[in-house]
């Protein structure tokens, strides 16, 4: 697949993610928006009501208290008799003889005083004059309850305007009923959530408060005027307070959460793959360039080696030992190259396969180390470089697999030789110490080094370090990555110093065989 259908699919596909996705966060904003505006709508209307509740109450407590002081002063006027009198005040009975013989009783409550005075005699006698006359009679009576009931009631709400202000709050107020009227209010609303109060008078000094009430979120407080025809400099507010207000709101959204969440999931998956398609893409094309290089890197030793091997049937050349001798090194040579190069070819597949199968056995690494550095030296020297070997460890007996430990120190080699600074000759230190219960070999050398920027990134896969106008190194990454991993199979480190222009240090630490 192209480069530019796996960005085109990458495109189409991201934009529909951030599209889904911002329509779902879109939806669930305006949910909880309008949760909010109904939360406070139902709780102003709850608030608004149970204000409403506390006046009627009031007034209802007033009219007791009035009609109480008008039968108490009305028993005080009307002396001894005052309870029999007072019986017929608050229930009048009377009949009324019918034209046709039958008798139709009536019944008054709350007759005042001046009605109790008016003595209200109604007779049975006969003929539509008696009746007339009693209907007037009933007639009298419903006006004058009338005018005492309204001039009873224009009392109250006098007593209630000049009087009732001018109390204290809390005897206005019967907190119980307040909490009865707030859960009540509140539950026809569809609130069914824990609530705390408070009364504030004007100055904002708490008047009552319940025990838990302690608002830390203004938005889940609200307010409501109590008595809201009272003086302004008399007002005093109801402030209730919601600490479930939150969760009671997101409640309603949280079914959204878990699709949410596998949208993201998908998101990061979806990346992922696509991280992955390019990193498969791009180790295909480093396979195939491999794969191109190997073949034309084989071709010259092997042409090599059949030319050497068709000399070597050449009779006279037995005749010269020298050109024998030259012939059979230039054999030995090209061999050692294939070699190299087929070893490239199992560490590519070793990356495959992600993990390495060891044939571990006991070896002195100062031995090894001094052979691979032999075999190198002549390569440095070619270059007009030098290389230098310091094995001063007292015990280097490691459990190693002799092949991969021989590929670390080599690579190592390799890579100091590659990247040597033009015009300096080349100078590489291969040093071995003890370091306790470990073995400590140092790489050194002085070659271009190493950027920071760029020294933590070399130990990675197909990492390679920029070298700017330098394009005379070839590789893909491998080398470095090979040799942390061997490293870290020998359950050894490795790590890395550098000076840029200056040269770069390798430092690799092994258990020893007495530690295991």
């Amino acid at each position: 697949m192209k480069k530019s259908t796996i960005w085109l699919l990458v495109l189409i596909m991201g934009m529909t993610f951030i599209g889904l996705l911002y329509l779902q966060i879109s939806y669930m904003d305006a949910m909880v928006k309008m949760r909010y505006e109904q939360f406070n709508e139902a709780v102003k209307r709850s608030l608004f009501r149970v204000s409403r509740s506390l006046e009627v109450e009031e007034t209802k407590r007033y009219l007791e208290e009035d009609i109480e002081e008008t039968q108490r002063r009305l028993l005080n006027s009307l002396g001894e008799k005052g309870e029999a009198q007072l019986e017929y005040v608050q229930k009048s009975h009377f009949s009324i003889m019918n034209p046709d013989g039958t008798i139709s009783n009536f019944e008054f409550k709350g007759f005042s005083a001046d009605t109790f005075e008016q003595k209200l005699s109604i007779s049975p006698k006969h003929g539509s004059n008696t009746i007339t006359s009693t209907s007037k009679a009933m007639q009298d009576v419903f006006n004058r309850q009338y005018l005492y009931q309204k001039e009873l009631l224009n009392e109250v709400v006098y007593n209630i305007l000049t009087k009732s202000s001018s109390r204290p709050i809390m005897e206005r107020i019967n907190i119980k009923k307040l909490n009865d009227f707030l859960r009540a209010d509140l539950q026809n609303n569809g609130l069914d959530l824990i609530y705390q109060f408070a009364i504030v008078d004007k100055d904002g000094k708490i008047v009552y408060k319940t025990r838990e009430y302690n608002p830390k979120d203004k938005e889940n407080t609200f307010t409501q005027y109590l008595f809201v025809n009272d003086p302004p400099s008399r007002l005093n507010v109801l402030k209730v307070y919601f600490p479930t207000q939150r969760d009671y709101i997101f409640s309603s959204v949280r079914f959204m959460i878990p699709s949410f969440i596998f949208t993201i999931i998908m998101l990061i998956t979806f990346l992922f793959t696509v991280v992955i398609a390019f990193r498969q893409k791009r180790l295909t094309e480093m396979k195939n360039d491999f794969i191109n290089n190997m073949t034309h890197e084989f071709k010259t030793p092997i042409s090599t080696i059949s030319l050497a091997a068709q000399m070597l049937n050449d009779p006279e050349v037995g005749k010269s030992s020298a050109l024998f001798k030259h012939i059979s090194g230039v054999i030995n040579d090209e061999t050692k190259r294939l070699r190299f190069q087929v070893e490239k070819v199992l560490q590519m597949s070793m990356f495959d396969r992600q993990k390495t199968t060891l044939k571990l056995n006991e070896f002195d690494a100062n031995e090894i180390i001094a052979n691979v550095a032999a075999t190198f030296k002549l390569k440095v020297e070619k270059y007009g470089g030098t290389i230098e070997t310091d094995l001063d460890a007292e015990d280097a007996w490691v459990m190693i697999d002799e092949m991969h430990f021989t590929n670390v120190i080599f690579n190592l080699l390799d890579n100091a030789a590659k990247y040597a600074k033009e015009g300096r000759p080349l100078r590489l230190i291969v040093k071995t110490k003890d370091d306790g219960d470990k073995l400590e070999i140092t790489v050194q050398d002085n070659g271009i080094g190493i950027k920071k920027e760029n020294l933590k990134k070399i130990f990675e896969k197909f990492y390679r370090v920029p070298t700017g106008n330098l394009h005379n190194v070839k590789g893909f990454g491998l080398g470095l990555a090979y040799v942390m991993k061997i490293v870290r199979d020998h359950k050894g480190s490795i790590r890395a110093e550098s000076e840029y222009n200056v040269g770069t240090k390798f430092i690799i630490t092994l258990p020893l065989i007495k530690n295991k």
